[in-house]
């Protein structure tokens, strides 16, 4: 009795079965989706390239030009070129820094090396390390100083003059176990070949003779690499070593900076540009003062200069002895 009479309809069931079924265009049509996500790509990439166009076409603001040295005591440090001093002046205010701040008078002088390693093409200076004889000591710390010898009369003369361990062959083992370890390495050309195997352990401190650790002046050796200052090239193009005391007098600070600053310039060739580019000294507790490289630096190009020049003069010189000869 409560079945439905054949031939009903609910009302708007007819046209709603009347209308087909809506079909999403991502079933209908796979690759409108993947055109509508393109285009879009596309409309993206091309208002980026538009936004880089107008950036390029828009004029770059005008800096101000640095100006070259400041009215008042208090200023703006990036509006102004950093004042670069002379070596022995700049010596004197890190002198009377130290009268100021009530600092240690015998604290150490760094410098900050920067340099130019680059060679012709792509070539550059490898980092090295060196070790210089300074004129002027100012530390009573000496290096520990191992020497290579088969000979024990080698060997005990090396003890006598400051070497702290002597031997032959049987000390590799032990380096290589990092038992031993010494400052630098010496060694005599006989024992050489044998010590092949510490070539990669000791790499730069391997003995050579461009080094001036090999050689069979062991007295001279020891000395020298006892009390050599060591300093380094690090991140590839600066040098940070320390060269004197506060305390002593200006002119020995002097002669130990341009002794350490003469021995890096022999690491690139002097036909290219000097090596030094930037020169910056400083105290413990000091800040840095920029130098002036003006009668730091060797003076190889002046000497070449006054050799062409001679050569010049004598080509002057060799007509007219001839047209009095003639």
């Amino acid at each position: 009795a409560l079945a439905p009479r054949c031939g009903w309809v609910v009302p708007g069931l007819q046209q709603r079965l009347a209308v087909p079924a809506a079909v999403s265009p991502a079933t209908g049509r796979p690759y409108a989706a993947a055109a509508a996500k393109a285009a879009k790509k596309d409309a993206k990439r091309s208002r980026q390239e538009k936004a880089k166009e107008a950036a390029k076409e828009k004029p770059l603001p005008r800096r101000r030009p640095l100006m070259s040295k400041p009215v008042d005591d208090v200023y703006l440090t990036w509006l102004y070129r950093r004042p670069s001093y002379g070596l022995e002046q700049a010596v004197g205010m890190l002198k009377r820094f130290q009268e100021l701040d009530f600092t240690h008078p015998k604290q150490f002088v760094y410098i900050n090396v920067f340099l130019d390693m680059a060679l012709q093409k792509k070539k550059k200076v490898d980092p090295f390390s060196s070790g210089v004889a300074l004129p002027h000591r100012f530390t009573d710390e000496v290096n520990k100083v191992l020497v290579f010898t088969e000979n024990d009369q080698e060997a005990e003369v090396a003890r006598e003059h400051g070497a702290a361990i002597a031997g032959g062959v049987e000390l590799i083992k032990w380096i290589l176990e990092d038992e031993i370890q010494a400052d630098f390495y010496v060694a005599v050309p006989a024992i050489i070949p044998r010590l092949i195997p510490l070539r990669n352990k000791l790499k730069k401190k391997y003995p050579s003779t461009k080094r001036n650790s090999l050689g069979n002046d062991i007295p001279r050796m020891v000395q020298f690499f006892r009390e050599c200052h060591e300093y380094s090239v690090e991140n590839e193009s600066v040098i940070k070593t320390r060269i004197a005391r506060l305390d002593m007098p200006t002119e020995h600070i002097i002669a130990n900076l341009k002794t350490i600053i003469q021995d890096i310039c022999t690491f690139k060739p002097s036909n290219f540009d000097p090596i030094v580019q930037r020169l910056v000294i400083r105290s413990s507790t000091s800040e840095g003062l920029l130098l002036n490289l003006d009668g730091i630096l060797p003076q190889v190009e002046k000497a070449e200069e006054k050799e062409e020049e001679d050569a010049a003069d004598e080509d002057q010189q060799k007509p007219v002895q001839e047209s009095v000869s003639t």
